[in-house]
């Protein structure tokens, strides 16, 4: 048999339904705390339940399309906003009864960025907002998406660890004490100064100087901080661990 009187023969009905679909766990950071973007849905399963930004991928969309539609749908981003959100695929969760409606795979993603927008509530939701983390035990989650929510949390502190995507959650120029904020409020931890700036200095390509300091000194009258920039690396070597990560490495 040929492929195409295979294909002429196919019944697709033969097999039980599976329908695919996208979350998106984004984060950002405002008024230095960790945020995380909710929706609150509006229709059933799981009226008024909380739950991440996603939906069913289009019969012809690539599955990274479908995350960056839903992104954008719920932050108002388009266009070449989109190009500073990192995004990646985080995990597959096709637990059978995961949703009540039918046998639902999900595609999580992860993506965070610095200044994201006021959120806007796409079709079906009722509203969308920025939470704390910290104030996410007050939110009943839909489906499993605290579990979803708390892979792409620890995805988020070990990638910190080993990449440069700190440097994301901040603008073009930045101070170091700037991306030591970015991983304390990532993290969870306080970070010694000092000791953070030698790691940063030593590991090759995690910033480069741009030869410019900021306007103005410290709080107290110090000197003018030096201004950095985002640099080639890829994978940082040595990682910058985290202080819980560094006690069991010992």
């Amino acid at each position: 048999m040929s492929e195409e009187q295979y294909l002429a023969a196919y019944d697709p009905r033969a097999y039980p339904a599976v329908a695919v679909t996208v979350d998106v766990v984004t984060l950002t950071i405002r008024e230095g705390a960790l945020h995380l973007l909710l929706v609150r849905r509006a229709e059933q399963p799981y009226a008024d339940f909380w739950a991440l930004p996603g939906g069913f991928v289009r019969p012809a969309e690539d599955l990274d399309a479908a995350a960056g539609r839903e992104l954008a749908e719920e932050t108002g981003l388009g266009g070449e906003d989109l190009h500073r959100v990192h995004l990646e695929q985080l995990a597959s969760y096709g637990t059978p009864g995961r949703d009540p409606r039918m046998r639902v795979v999900s595609i999580a993603y992860l993506a965070f960025a610095p200044d994201l927008p006021e959120p806007s509530a796409g079709t079906d939701a009722g509203e969308a907002e920025w939470l704390p983390l910290a104030a996410l035990p007050s939110r009943r989650l839909a489906f499993d998406h605290e579990r979803i929510v708390a892979d792409g949390l620890e995805r988020a502190r070990a990638k910190l660890e080993y990449t440069p995507l700190a440097t994301r959650f901040l603008g073009e120029e930045f101070t170091i004490a700037d991306l030591r904020a970015v991983y304390e409020t990532v993290w969870g931890h306080p970070l010694h100064a000092g000791n953070f700036h030698r790691k940063v200095l030593s590991v090759p390509g995690l910033v480069e100087s741009t030869g410019a300091t900021t306007e103005h000194g410290g709080p107290r009258g110090g000197p003018r901080a030096r201004l950095y920039r985002a640099g080639d690396a890829r994978l940082l070597h040595p990682a910058l661990l985290r202080p819980a990560t560094e006690e069991t490495a010992r």
